[in-house]
């Protein structure tokens, strides 16, 4: 829960007491209230506070909502948020959930959860309320068992990742560390689960076949972890992105003065050539961006996200994205900026779709697009992809 102002609440037995007004709030890592309290967290969303008691020392505590403006929900079991959805949108509170999405249904690993085919439909639903880049996949944690190896591991998420395609943006996931947690090794040993703990080779090769998975498959996944050891190919997770709620919520004045974020205008070409962008500019809809102030982990993970909701409005700019991206491949490998920087090896139909205003006449959210390790192919068939999923397929011939 990120910390807000500290004032007086009037309680509902007419009691005056100190509580925190927090502007961004995480519910809750430690309890599934989506899955076991939404009804009761939307109550007292709409009464104003709730009480908190601390379980080590018992001391009670406030949390007032009167300043809320965005939410990180966690949960394996969101399902019963779709009710309640609505009134996040009555407040303008936005939000984002971290959904544990695992397949451990047979072996007694995880119990209590709904069948996988019902999680999944959740998962989907959720992103068809809140739209794209507002649910994000966790696979969390990944158990060694007896009966569990590295290769039934990808099985099981690659069963999960197929059919969460073009509905999520990021994997996010996590090596169990059975010793550091008691009831959770107490829970195992009650169920006669035969675990084994990772050691660091095991997942330097976890993540190995898990990148590769990632790239045969054509998911395109941004692959994070939650504080494991470096690991090629994946990024350090924050568990409440504040470059992610930025893109969600760009347009929440209060929010991003509330963030110290600076959101703006992409400058138009001049006759001295193209502007410069800062080194993680992130675009934004209708030709806005912002800067990651996280250098620790800027997002995206690599390349550049590519993000907007255009309605009925022209599409312009498409050479700013592809610009940031060049500069972005010629930052990395430390080489000068290729010609086709510039188009001069373009092919002239490649050339037109970066540069053309479009008129879109349908409302059409752009996917999500991540580009993990940039090349000029992939810079040219992005553009191409958003020429078509703008279902402007004439212009592709």
């Amino acid at each position: 829960m990120a910390q807000g102002k500290k004032k007086n609440i009037h309680r509902e037995n007419g009691e005056w007491v100190d509580a925190q007004f927090p502007v961004i709030m995480s519910a809750s890592r430690s309890t599934d209230i989506p899955a076991f309290y939404a009804d009761w967290f939307f109550h007292r969303l709409k009464v104003g506070y709730s009480a908190w008691t601390n379980p080590f020392n018992g001391v009670k505590s406030y949390v007032a909502y009167a300043d809320t403006r965005f939410i990180v929900f966690w949960s394996k079991n969101p399902n019963p948020l779709l009710q309640h959805l609505d009134y996040l949108k009555e407040r303008n509170i936005g939000c984002y959930i971290q959904h544990t999405l695992n397949d451990y249904e047979k072996g007694g690993v995880e119990c209590g959860v709904p069948p996988l085919d019902e999680r999944i439909d959740t998962f989907k639903r959720l992103v068809d309320t809140l739209g794209q880049g507002r649910v994000i996949w966790r696979f969390d944690p990944l158990i060694l068992t007896d009966r569990i190896g590295i290769d039934d591991l990808l099985r099981k998420v690659e069963n999960i990742g197929d059919q969460l395609r073009s509905y999520t943006e990021e994997l996010v996931f996590s090596f169990a560390d059975i010793a550091k947690y008691k009831k959770v090794k107490a829970n195992l040993e009650r169920s006669h689960v035969n675990y084994s703990e990772w050691t660091h080779e095991q997942m330097v090769e976890f993540a190995k076949q898990l990148v590769e998975l990632n790239k045969t498959k054509g998911w395109n996944y941004a692959l994070a972890t939650c504080g494991e050891a470096d690991l090629d190919g994946v990024k350090h997770n924050r568990c409440t992105d504040s470059a992610l709620i930025t893109r969600l919520a760009w347009n929440d004045k209060t929010l991003m003065d509330f963030m110290n974020v600076q959101i703006e205008e992409v400058p138009a070409p001049t006759l001295f050539g193209e502007p410069e962008f800062p080194q993680d500019a992130i675009l934004l809809p209708n030709n806005h961006y912002f800067a990651s102030v996280h250098k620790k982990r800027p997002w995206p993970a690599s390349g550049l996200l590519l993000h907007g909701e255009q309605g009925h409005r022209p599409v312009r700019h498409l050479s700013a994205p592809v610009r940031i991206l060049l500069r972005q491949h010629e930052q990395r490998n430390g080489v000068a900026e290729p010609e086709t920087a510039q188009g001069q090896s373009i092919g002239r139909n490649d050339n037109d779709i970066m540069n053309m205003t479009i008129e879109q006449n349908t409302n059409y959210a752009y996917k999500v697009k991540y580009l993990e390790n940039p090349t000029l192919d992939k810079v040219r068939n992005l553009a191409v992809q958003f020429m078509y999923e703008l279902s402007y397929k004439d212009t592709l011939h």
